[in-house]
């Protein structure tokens, strides 16, 4: 396929599988349980955290994580106690446990009272020079904050750092749900501070097969270098929405085996 009729291709893909019905079978699901900003992007970012393995169990999960928080996931994260937290202990999806769920809501709360919640702290450290527009720096800088405050360390693989050469699919994803202003009500987009143009694709293993079947990647890893590449492509096919086509990749390569 030329260029031109690669782009043709994908943006007819984006079209088939950027639709509410995405939402039912999807962790993004979510986040659109709520209204209130704090709350959207509290449930978007833990459902986002343990967004690996079998989706049904992914969304399962995600729900028994809204329960456990009575359903008010702001109001628990500002106003838990040491109580409240031991009942999280119950909680586990693969290697994310209630220790780490705990952990998660202590620095969820750090973030609101000291650093103007989770828009703000992506927000402050996104890089704007011209050329190197990315949200890649600014998931590192969070990481760094997310983790300042006292926490066990296994917690910590939970966050992954694109400086240390991670895809991060979960945090780009989450980015995604936040930053995009989709008009077909799938993304959220409720986050004004952060341009769409300066998202990535969610890379995992479905994307990243597509992407290079397709000759958009050549790279053998889904790592922070694989995803700078198919940053490139996806930017030259669309610059002002360029993760739109993570509903192409991922729909070819979850839902038509391809």
């Amino acid at each position: 396929m030329t260029n031109l009729e690669l782009k043709s291709f994908l943006d007819e893909k984006v079209v088939q599988y950027n639709t509410l019905d995405f939402i039912e079978s999807d962790p993004v699901q979510i986040p659109h349980l709520f209204s209130q900003k704090e709350d959207i992007e509290i449930a978007g970012f833990l459902s986002a955290a343990i967004a690996w393995g079998n989706r049904k169990m992914i969304i399962k999960n995600s729900h028994k994580m809204m329960a456990l928080m009575g359903n008010a996931p702001y109001d628990f994260v500002m106003s838990h106690t040491e109580n409240d937290l031991e009942r999280l202990e119950i909680f586990v999806h693969r290697t994310f446990n209630g220790q780490d769920f705990a952990s998660f809501i202590r620095s969820l709360q750090h973030i609101y009272k000291n650093h103007n919640g989770l828009e703000a702290v992506f927000s402050t450290n996104q890089s704007r020079s011209v050329g190197t527009d990315s949200m890649q720096k600014s998931i590192h800088e969070f990481k760094k904050i997310f983790f300042e405050i006292p926490h066990q360390y296994r917690t910590q693989k939970h966050i992954s750092d694109p400086l240390n050469n991670s895809a991060a699919k979960r945090i780009n994803m989450f980015l995604r749900w936040m930053v995009r202003q989709d008009t077909k009500g799938v993304d959220l987009g409720i986050w004004k501070s952060i341009s769409p143009a300066s998202l990535s694709c969610p890379l995992d293993v479905h994307s990243g097969n597509v992407a290079r079947k397709l000759g958009l990647l050549t790279r053998k890893q889904n790592d922070a270098k694989a995803l700078a590449e198919l940053d490139l492509r996806l930017r030259e096919f669309d610059p002002i929405d360029p993760v739109k086509y993570d509903f192409a990749l991922f729909g070819l390569g979850v839902f038509e085996k391809f």
